[in-house]
């Protein structure tokens, strides 16, 4: 019988189940995007928390599957807050961690507690040459974070951030401004690969570039939609195009304060090809700043691989 570690996360946009085998391998990986209506531009934390709730039972019939397929729960994993820090909390998680209690119950098996952030940087480093280094620089962008993070063995430290928006809400802001569903960063990239940009939306830094804003260029961007001065697909292009000059700059500052050479990029954002190849092509130019390196792009965005993951190393630690 084969042993698994079932990962739970709950986050603002997307309901996550996940389990993972022996040698890390992804034995079930679902993941349900909570709806959101046409022209909104995200979820009440109390509306996600109920949506999570009726979305559970989707993994119903796989865990099943799992069971027929003779493989054993022997751990379950839930992300219980979004990042580090005693003062990190959000209801959503409560859903998945409640879940996972349950079932860590009815198991009659461990339970473990980790971060949705650390979940994100496990999932994404899976498979790459980060894959179980202890230190490096990570990037971690979604609709909640723009975090430039220092990752050492015993913590992770915020070395910068965005001082206003968040990566993700500007190109879901944009994307919602343009008639897309949110979340919208999958039509935007599709609408800027026939567009050009000329960084007409500047890169705002402070702090050393290590602090971001991007709040004035989704004001721009708005404007632009608006009077119709822009094309659509030039200004959907100049928003990647905003966030990989941006990015650059915060991870050569950070790769200067830290001294880690190593960069790991990942979060909701950072699943688009079309960013990646920018922002690549951005740090080949600079010759102080590292090479960014993307995981697998069906793990950039939320999900419990990560999770489970590192619940499957509690687990091997406690046995």
């Amino acid at each position: 019988m084969t042993e698994a570690v079932l990962g739970l996360d709950t986050s603002n946009y997307r309901t996550s189940i996940a389990a993972v085998g022996p040698e890390g391998e992804i034995l079930m990986n679902l993941r349900e995007l909570l709806p959101v209506k046409q022209g909104e531009r995200g979820l009440r934390q109390s509306d996600a928390v109920f949506a999570h709730l009726r979305a559970m039972p989707f993994a119903e019939e796989k865990l099943r599957q799992l069971k027929r397929a003779g493989i054993r729960i022997v751990a379950v994993a839930a992300s219980d807050r979004p990042r580090d820090g005693e003062d990190s909390y959000m209801p959503v998680f409560q859903a998945g961690l409640t879940a996972a209690s349950l079932l860590a119950g009815i198991l009659d098996v461990p339970l473990y507690r980790t971060t949705h952030q650390r979940g994100h940087l496990a999932a994404a480093a899976r498979g790459t040459i980060l894959e179980g280094r202890s230190e490096y620089l990570a990037v971690h962008l979604s609709g909640g974070t723009t975090d430039l993070l220092a990752v050492r063995p015993d913590r992770i430290d915020r070395v910068g951030t965005s001082l206003d928006l968040h990566a993700g809400q500007l190109v879901d802001r944009v994307g919602v401004a343009l008639g897309f569903s949110f979340p919208a960063g999958p039509e935007l990239e599709q609408l800027a690969l026939n567009g050009k940009s000329e960084g007409r939306l500047g890169a705002s830094l402070e702090a050393g570039g290590l602090n971001c804003h991007f709040s004035g260029a989704e004001s721009q961007a708005q404007r632009w939609i608006m009077e119709g001065t822009v094309s659509r697909a030039d200004c959907a292009r100049e928003i990647y195009d905003v966030l990989a000059r941006t990015l650059c700059r915060m991870i050569g500052a950070g790769s200067r304060k830290t001294g880690l050479r190593d960069v790991l990029v990942t979060g909701g954002v950072a699943g688009s090809d079309l960013f990646r190849r920018m922002l690549k092509e951005r740090c080949a130019k600079s010759r102080e700043t590292p090479d960014p390196v993307f995981g697998d792009r069906e793990l950039s965005g939320d999900n419990a691989v990560g999770v489970a993951l590192i619940g499957w190393q509690e687990w091997k630690r406690g046995h």
